[in-house]
């Protein structure tokens, strides 16, 4: 079930990891000027810190990397 990840946007996780695993984003302020999906609130910013973690461990998975 999807939660609500960022109050402000209402942005999904599961919508912010499909985001984030289709572009290389590396951190809050990369996601902040290539979306509209953080507007520097910081409610949510421990949260959304790590699916971009776990989105960068994915894709270095994916690429063999881990």
């Amino acid at each position: 079930m999807a939660e609500v990840i960022c109050l402000c946007n209402e942005v999904l996780d599961v919508d912010l990891r499909e985001y984030l695993d289709e572009h290389p984003i590396d951190s809050i302020d990369d996601l902040r000027e290539q979306a509209s999906i953080c507007n520097k609130c910081m409610q949510c910013q421990d949260l959304v810190e790590g699916e971009i973690y776990l989105a960068r461990v994915r894709r270095q998975r994916a690429a063999g990397q881990f």
